[in-house]
């Protein structure tokens, strides 16, 4: 009677360390790839801020340029082309002003490009799995129009995360020395905003954001990707020796990718720098136009700011700074995307998500 009680003890006991040792075994088998798909992804945060910081950097007076021809007031001309408008920002403000918000720029563009450059990696692998599935075939790799989504996916993430910050860049890029009340910083300038205007004006000029995002940052990626697929398997001119693409080729099919983005999503950038000076009731001068009397206009949407700069300046104000952005651009985003790749090589992390 009594072994026949021990039994059924004996029974719970034994499945009960195998349970335990099983959910041991579970952990552990758990614990290792979730320890290296972190790391991974620290990697490749670390790469895309590395990347966007020395872009913009590399470009930020040609940046700064291009703000303020974009919001000056039409009947106050400052900055008058690439070369005038360099030499102006050089006499009036020195070294310094050629420089002035790019601190903000690369506190915003380093999340802002290590978010966006992960989440394309990330939406590309989703994309790519379940076009996989649909098609049935498994050796199936993305396709220009899937890229080009996966990429208006990763604008759209990273550019709502951080658009706080370049809506404050963009005023603190504005104001000149003259400017009748000064941000003293990127903090600064967000709570005053915040005080001043209330949270909703941290995100004006958030929706043709949205809109230019998907075809600036949805292109961008997807005839960067293509243009590197192609040139490895066509071998055009004898430029291609191997599978791998030189630094050189790559800059070049960046600067493509981003001539190609920003000449589409142009107009909107325009709409989203003048929608974020509204309601700055102490605008830098270059808004106001020095006491002049006419001063620029108010907007009450993306529809509006668009039928007034087009009716007040005609079409032409829509492509505004295009000049020294044309110029930054191609540089900028070749660097992006090189910078990128090389520090995902150097920290030894797989880039090619296509294949």
């Amino acid at each position: 009677m009594a072994s026949e009680d021990v039994k059924p003890s004996e029974k719970a006991v034994s499945t009960f360390v195998n349970l335990a040792e099983e959910a041991k075994l579970a952990r552990e088998g758990v614990k290792a790839p979730s320890s290296h798909a972190v790391l991974s992804i620290c990697k490749s945060l670390v790469a895309g801020g590395v990347a966007g910081g020395v872009s913009r950097t590399a470009v930020a007076p040609l940046e700064r340029l291009k703000i303020l021809l974009q919001v000056q007031n039409p009947h106050n001309i400052k900055y008058n082309g690439t070369i005038q408008g360099l030499k102006y920002i050089w006499r009036t403000e020195g070294f310094r002003g050629l420089f002035k918000g790019n601190g903000t720029n690369c506190a915003r563009i380093v999340p802002n490009s290590a978010v966006k450059f992960f989440s394309y990696e990330q939406a590309s692998k989703a994309i790519l799995l379940m076009y996989q599935q649909q098609t049935g075939n498994e050796n199936a790799q993305l396709t220009p129009l899937l890229r080009l989504g996966a990429g208006a996916c990763a604008g759209i993430i990273a550019m709502s995360a951080t658009y706080p910050m370049d809506m404050v860049r963009g005023r603190l890029t504005v104001q000149t020395e003259k400017s009748p009340y000064q941000y003293r910083g990127m903090f600064h300038a967000l709570s005053t905003v915040l005080r001043e205007e209330g949270p909703r004006a941290l995100y004006k000029g958030w929706l043709p954001s949205v809109i230019g995002v998907v075809p600036y940052v949805g292109l961008n990626f997807a005839v960067y990707e293509s243009l590197k697929d192609w040139l490895i398997k066509a071998r055009p001119f004898g430029l291609i020796e191997d599978s791998e693409l030189s630094v050189t080729t790559r800059l070049a099919c960046g600067a493509a990718a981003g001539t190609v983005g920003q000449t589409v999503a142009y107009p909107l950038d325009v709409i989203r720098r003048r929608m974020q000076m509204v309601g700055w009731k102490d605008a830098a001068s270059i808004i106001k136009g020095d006491g002049m009397a006419k001063t620029a206009p108010e907007y009450n949407g993306m529809i509006d700011a668009f039928r007034k700069t087009v009716r007040y300046e005609g079409f032409g104000a829509l492509y505004k700074g295009l000049v020294p952005n044309s110029v930054k651009v191609v540089p900028s985003i070749a660097l992006a995307f090189v910078s990128y790749e090389v520090v995902k090589d150097i920290l030894g992390v797989e880039i090619r998500i296509s294949d």
